[in-house]
């Protein structure tokens, strides 16, 4: 069995990279910022018409057909390129929220849990929901993941993620978040090495120093172990995988941009340097559709329910 990409997914990896390069690169990134500008209209229409909502639609219903594997590959590439906006819900959307498919509707979700929303007010939507909640903002970590919280009538909290999806929307968007993780983890690996390369102390690289090879070589490790799993659980679909996918891509996009910025050193702590704006993605994500404890409690569960129990009446008696 070969689990190597297939010409076809690389060509669309290819795609993917040359459209956001194109229309979202790194002077487009930093512009956003600047303006605070969260969801590009125009890119998400751009987006749609490139099938990157519609992608696992069926061709009888307008889409592009394709299935999860080849989602995991583009929503990597999103990653890569820190594109902003609720990707993952508008895609979950498509043939849901009219309009989502096409990138006409921007569809938000409850994915963090708990009273928060990202992008409330720039969406169209909430998926799962009827209408739009309202909600107050509030400070957020990335600047380009505006945040809200939303109370529900009554003075009832707002519903976290397990209570309003189901279980297959909840494994989909937590796979997919998982990709877009370990797409800025190997950003921020080639962010790394570059500057490694660029910047010289005592009269050479800085990536001639142990210390520093080590540290890119971990982050190499981390990004392409977490690649490895969000590919093998697209393939499968299953939930313990997806767990242990979000898990590791988790693990990787956060402590790599941690990495990046030390490697970086002073000048990773800038405004100016794109590392942080890796960092802050990674923590927001981590929170997203699936965190770390309930994937643990996942995967804790299903070692439980395969682990072979000795039936009690064949064990020994205490009392001699």
């Amino acid at each position: 069995m070969d689990f190597q990409p297939t010409q076809d997914q690389r060509n669309l990896r290819a795609g993917v990279r040359d459209l956001l390069e194109g229309r979202y690169g790194r002077e487009a990134l930093r512009a956003s910022v600047d303006s605070g500008t969260a969801v590009d209209r125009g890119l998400w229409r751009e987006l749609g018409a490139a099938g990157f909502f519609a992608l696992r639609l069926p061709e009888s219903e307008g889409g592009v057909g394709l299935g999860l594997p080849e989602a995991a590959v583009v929503f990597e590439e999103a990653g890569r390129a820190l594109v902003p906006g609720p990707l993952v819900a508008t895609h979950l959307a498509a043939g849901v929220v009219p309009g989502a498919a096409a990138g006409t509707a921007v569809v938000t979700a409850f994915d963090l849990g708990g009273d928060l929303v990202a992008y409330l007010g720039e969406a169209d939507a909430v998926l799962g929901t009827d209408g739009l909640p309202e909600g107050a903002p509030v400070r957020a970590a990335d600047p380009l993941t505006p945040l809200h919280r939303v109370r529900r009538r009554g003075g009832a909290a707002a519903p976290g993620v397990g209570s309003v999806y189901g279980a297959a929307y909840v494994a989909e968007g937590a796979l997919l978040t998982a990709a877009l993780q370990v797409g800025s983890a190997l950003r921020t690996v080639e962010l790394a090495v570059r500057y490694a390369g660029e910047r010289e102390q005592f009269g050479q690289p800085i990536g001639a120093f142990q210390a520093v090879k080590h540290s890119c070589a971990q982050m190499l490790v981390r990004a392409e172990v977490a690649r490895t799993a969000v590919y093998a659980a697209a393939v499968t679909g299953e939930p313990g995988e997806v767990a242990a996918a979000k898990l590791l891509a988790d693990e990787a996009a956060v402590r790599g941009a941690r990495d990046c910025l030390q490697v970086y050193g002073g000048m990773g702590f800038t405004w100016e340097a794109d590392v942080h704006l890796h960092l802050k993605r990674a923590w927001v994500r981590a929170e997203q559709w699936r965190t770390a404890a309930e994937a643990e409690e996942l995967l804790a569960a299903e070692l439980l329910d395969s682990a072979e129990l000795p039936d009690p009446a064949e064990l020994p008696d205490p009392a001699g």
